[in-house]
């Protein structure tokens, strides 16, 4: 499996292997609402520059994980970011998640191109027989979204990470196999159809 930094390219948006360059555009996406982060570990808004660093050394073949930045086409906006990780060359699979965007990139075209990009690279490039996808079980927008797409629910791991001192959440399992993928690209390529350059 090869996890050499790669630009993904779609119609409405570009996938970019995260970079220095990045920091500032990021930073401004990130402080547009802290609520953004109200089911991550950490409140990006609040501790950007050291998610950032961490997410930068988190980037590449070495450690395993790939990190993009989501920019918008129509206007050269950074809106995001998501990534590859829990990557396992043996079977091989690999989970995409930590995922956050800016709220006016919210319910537009910016996920299903994105999940579309990461999901046919995962299945029609590195080989994959699953992608596997989590969110807090406490966040219905999210758990709706992965269903809406294709993937599959797969069950609850109950108190399975750490949010803070006080809460350890559940988190909700879906995945998407190789089996699913024709049905699930159709349907991501169907819904993507209806929205023109300026995501009408």
């Amino acid at each position: 499996m090869d996890l050499t930094p790669k630009l993904l390219s779609g119609h409405f948006i570009d996938l970019e292997p995260l970079a220095g360059a990045h920091r500032d555009g990021l930073r401004a996406a990130a402080q547009t609402d802290r609520e953004i982060f109200s089911y991550m570990p950490s409140n990006i808004a609040d501790t950007f520059d050291a998610w950032f660093d961490w997410s930068l050394n988190e980037a590449g073949p070495i450690l395993g994980e790939m990190v993009f930045v989501v920019r918008r086409l129509a206007d050269n906006t950074l809106v995001g970011s998501s990534r590859y990780l829990n990557i396992s060359t043996a079977e091989p699979k690999v989970e995409i998640g930590h995922t956050w965007y800016m709220p006016e990139a919210q319910g537009t075209y910016v996920n299903l191109e994105a999940k579309l990009l990461l999901m046919q690279y995962a299945f029609e490039e590195l080989g994959c027989a699953r992608v596997e996808l989590k969110t807090d079980a406490r966040n219905a927008r999210s758990r709706r979204a992965m269903e809406k797409m294709g993937a599959k629910f797969e069950g609850i791991l109950r108190k399975h990470m750490r949010i803070s001192e006080t809460y350890v959440r559940d988190s909700a399992y879906f995945a998407v196999i190789d089996d699913d993928w024709p049905d699930v690209k159709a349907g991501l390529e169907s819904r993507l159809a209806k929205f023109d350059k300026a995501g009408t």
